[in-house]
């Protein structure tokens, strides 16, 4: 099993937030913590430095260390992520940690185990997909976007910027989650311009698919040489493949979760951002003010711009101050009820 700081963890000794240096900061299990609050985050596979879901969620950690000075600690499940039921229940042993975050849908069905077995602590789950007839157990907030509705701007960018008529979708593991990615933006793109053809495609079907930047490239290189000027990549770390490859082609990619733009300046069109910092955040500081939402699903949507989508000085010679406008008026449309989505993939 290969955690990150297993020892420590398993030692009950409490890692704070990192400095900006990267370097880690140990506070020892025996030392009197001033620390409202210990969180304990485990990641998902792609593992910190995916430059993407799993780096937002830390950065959540570290926002919140910075504002309200919490302690945290952090684990990362091997590259299958199978352990990750062990690296929860690390966490949840631990006697210092109030607050337990699983990163990604696939931690659904343990955490909610998890949460279940341990009443008296607080548990949260990044894209938590709940079981059909199944309640959330009382101690767990589900964390939700609206990716579909966010993927449905980043389609409607695609569909007036390509000058081929031909864009791409890859995404990381094949999912309910992911393929609401999918179908948002195929929607998207049909919805602006119904004549273009999406072309798609997935990197796996296991967690790993979230951490195969080589399988990234070779799909986006592949839907390049088909005639797509543009892809949308919702893959995690193997995102970082698609982008390689848009740079090799000279090409567009829009990316997702956090701004890629630093990554291949000039090449990234815009990115579906999820603010999953912002949403850690905001759970944490629910349990230190006594407003943690257990037993519920929490929305993380368009209103608030949780899901939202880049523009800016450095993208906006990619992206016409008249598609920009349509753009916006589609958001505004969608939060108003003129243009509704359905929840379903569309894709089943």
């Amino acid at each position: 099993m290969k955690y990150l700081l297993a020892i420590l963890l398993s030692a009950l000794t409490v890692l704070s937030g990192c400095s900006g240096s990267g370097e880690g900061e140990r506070v020892s299990s025996s030392s009197v913590s001033s620390a409202p609050l210990t969180v304990g985050l485990v990641f998902d596979a792609g593992g910190r430095g995916d430059r993407s879901f799993n780096d937002s969620a830390y950065n959540g950690l570290e926002m919140a260390r910075s504002r309200r000075g919490i302690d945290f600690l952090f684990a990362e499940p091997d590259g299958q992520g199978s352990d990750r039921e062990a690296a929860l229940r690390l966490m949840a042993v631990n006697p210092d940690v109030q607050l337990v975050i699983g990163v990604g849908l696939l931690f659904s069905e343990d955490i909610a185990d998890m949460a279940e077995e341990f009443p008296d602590k607080k548990f949260a789950c990044v894209d938590y997909l709940r079981t059909p007839g199944v309640p959330i157990p009382s101690n767990l907030a589900g964390m939700v976007f609206e990716e579909k509705k966010g993927s449905f701007l980043a389609g409607a960018i695609a569909g007036l910027v390509t000058k081929t008529n031909t864009v791409g979708f890859i995404g990381g593991m094949e999912s309910s989650v992911i393929r609401k990615f999918q179908s948002g933006f195929t929607e998207g793109v049909h919805f602006v311009n119904p004549d273009a053809t999406v072309i798609s495609g997935y990197i796996g079907m296991s967690g790993s698919a979230f951490a195969n930047p080589a399988k990234g490239r070779e799909l986006a290189l592949g839907q390049y040489g088909r005639g797509a000027d543009i892809i949308y990549q919702a893959s995690g770390a193997s995102g970082l493949g698609v982008i390689e490859a848009a740079r090799e082609s000279r090409k567009l990619v829009i990316c997702t979760d956090r701004d890629q733009e630093y990554l291949a300046p000039g090449f990234v069109l815009s990115t579906m951002t999820k603010a999953v910092d912002r949403a850690v955040l905001s759970v944490v500081e629910s349990v230190l003010d006594g407003s943690f939402a257990g037993g519920t699903a929490i929305s993380y949507g368009l209103a608030d711009r949780y899901t939202d989508y880049v523009y800016n000085d450095k993208n906006s010679a990619l992206i016409s101050s008249a598609v920009h406008n349509r753009v916006e008026q589609i958001r505004a449309d969608i939060l108003s009820g003129k243009i509704v989505l359905e929840e379903t993939t569309g894709l089943d």
